[in-house]
C-alpha cells in the first residue's frame, strides 16, 4: 500500500511522469546498458530495444502500477503483475538485478524532469518502484520454488532430437533433457524460453509456446521472424534456429513458464488464434484430447491460406478426437475455401476472408483464450465481449512485450 503522503504526491505527480515516459524510458536503457552491456547481450530483446516495443511495454506498466495505486489503494493490479512475473521468471531475472534498474530509471527521471524532482517527489516514486519490484521479486521467488529452481537458475541444457517442418516459415523442435532426468512440469498454453549463442558471442533469448506433448521430450514451434519495410528488424533467434538447428544440436531452455493456461474445470472453451498465435492452442488441445474431454470446445483461427496454416492437420485430428468440438477457419485468400478440400466440412468448416466471431455460435459460460497480433486479439475480444463473454473469462497470451490490449 502506497503511504497517503506519497500518494497525493504521485497523484499530482502523475501526468508530467507520464508524459515524459516516452523520454524516460529509451534514456533509462540508453543509461543501464552503457553500465551493464551484458544485459542487452545476454538478457534483454536486442529487436524489441530496437523498435521500441520493450520501452513502450515498461512505460505502460510502470504507468499502469502508478495509477492502479492511487486510484486503489488497497488493492494492486496482481493481473499484471502475474503476467510480468512469468516472463521474468522464464528469463532468470535474479533480485539482486533490480537495484540496477532502480539506479539508471531514477537517473533518467531526474534527467528528463529537472528541478521538478525534489526530494519528496523522488521519495514517492522510489516507494513506487519498490512496491512494484518487492511484489515481483515475491512472485518470481514463488514460481522459481514450484519449478524447482528456488536459486533462480532456470536453465537446462537439452539436445534436439526431432524437427518437423510444419509450413514454408514455421518449424517445431523436439528436444530431451541432456541430463536424463525428468522433463520439467508444465501446463498447457505455457511457454520456454530458448537460448542460442550468435556469431556475435551475445546469447539471446526469446519465448515459444509448447506446442504439443512428445514422449519424453519438450516440443515447441518457431516462425521465422524475416523483418519488414516499416522497419521491424529481423529475428536473430528465430533465423539462426530455422538456419542452423536440424537435429542433434544442444539448447539451453528455461523451465516452462506462462500464466496463461487452461482451464481445469468443465466450462465451455473457446480457442481463438491467428498466424502463429495456433501454438499455445494446439498445446491445449492435444491436452484436451489425451486426456478425453467431454467439454464443449470451439476452436477458431484465421491464417493467409491454408499454406500458411501452421497445425492445419493437427487441428483436423485433434478436434475429431473430441467427443463435443468443433472448428471454425478463415482464410483470407481468394479462393482459399474451394480449394481446401481437407478442411470442408466435418468438425472443421472453412470460411473466406476475415474472421469474424459473430458469425459463430458462442455458448454460454464459456472461458475464452485468444493469441496472435494484438489487432487481432483487440478485434476478437471486442465481438467476445459484444456476445456477453465477461472480461474476466476472456484470457490472451502475447508474443514480444506486453502493450495491452
Amino acid at each position: 500500500m502506497l503511504s497517503t503522503q506519497s500518494a497525493e504526491t504521485v497523484r499530482a505527480t502523475l501526468p508530467a511522469v507520464g508524459s515524459a515516459i516516452g523520454e524516460i524510458t529509451p534514456l533509462f536503457y540508453e543509461k543501464m546498458f552503457a553500465a551493464h552491456p551484458e544485459l542487452l547481450r545476454d538478457l534483454f530483446n536486442r529487436g524489441n530495444q530496437s523498435n521500441g516495443s520493450q520501452r513502450q511495454a515498461l512505460a505502460g506498466s510502470i504507468a499502469t502500477f502508478a495509477t492502479y495505486l492511487v486510484e486503489h489503494p488497497d488493492e494492486r493490479p496482481d493481473a499484471m503483475l502475474e503476467r510480468i512475473a512469468h516472463k521474468h521468471a522464464s528469463l532468470g531475472v535474479r533480485a539482486d538485478q533490480y537495484p540496477i534498474v532502480r539506479e539508471h530509471l531514477f537517473a533518467a527521471i531526474a534527467e528528463v524532469l529537472g528541478e521538478a524532482v525534489t526530494e519528496e517527489v523522488a521519495a514517492a516514486w522510489d516507494e513506487v518502484y519498490w512496491l512494484m519490484a518487492n511484489a515481483l521479486i515475491a512472485l518470481e521467488k514463488r514460481l522459481y520454488e514450484e519449478a524447482g529452481t528456488p536459486d533462480g537458475d532456470v536453465w537446462r541444457e537439452y539436445r534436439v532430437t526431432g524437427r518437423f517442418q510444419e509450413t514454408d516459415d514455421v518449424a517445431t523442435f523436439v528436444v530431451q533433457p541432456m541430463d536424463g532426468g525428468p522433463l520439467p512440469a508444465s501446463r498447457p498454453g505455457q511457454y520456454v524460453s530458448v537460448q542460442v549463442e550468435l556469431p556475435d558471442g551475445a546469447h539471446q533469448i526469446r519465448q515459444y509456446s509448447l506446442s504439443g506433448q512428445p514422449d519424453g521430450g519438450l516440443q515447441f514451434s518457431v516462425k521465422r521472424v524475416t523483418g519488414d519495410a516499416a522497419g521491424s528488424p529481423a529475428g536473430e533467434v528465430s533465423n539462426h534456429l530455422h538456419d542452423h538447428v536440424h537435429g542433434g544440436e544442444v539448447l539451453r531452455l528455461s523451465a516452462p513458464f506462462g500464466d496463461v493456461v487452461l482451464d481445469e474445470g468443465d466450462r465451455p472453451l473457446l480457442f481463438a488464434s491467428a498466424g502463429i498465435g495456433c501454438t499455445p492452442m494446439i498445446g491445449m488441445l492435444s491436452r484436451l484430447a489425451a486426456d478425453g474431454a467431454t467439454r464443449r470446445i470451439v476452436s477458431v483461427h484465421a491464417d493467409r491460406s491454408p499454406s500458411t496454416h501452421a497445425f492445419r492437420a493437427e487441428l483436423r485430428q485433434l478436434t475429431g478426437k473430441l467427443a463435443d468440438a468443433t472448428a471454425e477457419v478463415w482464410y483470407e485468400q481468394t479462393g482459399a475455401a474451394g480449394a481446401d478440400d481437407e478442411g470442408a466440412g466435418g468438425p472443421v468448416t472453412v470460411h473466406e476472408g476475415r474472421i469474424d466471431l459473430s458469425r459463430i455460435e458462442v455458448p454460454a459460460g464459456v472461458v475464452a483464450y485468444l493469441c496472435g497480433p494484438v489487432p487481432f486479439m483487440k478485434a476478437a475480444r471486442g465481438q467476445l465481449l459484444a456476445a456477453g463473454v465477461p472480461a474476466a473469462d476472456i484470457h490472451y497470451e502475447v508474443f514480444g512485450p506486453d502493450l495491452g490490449l
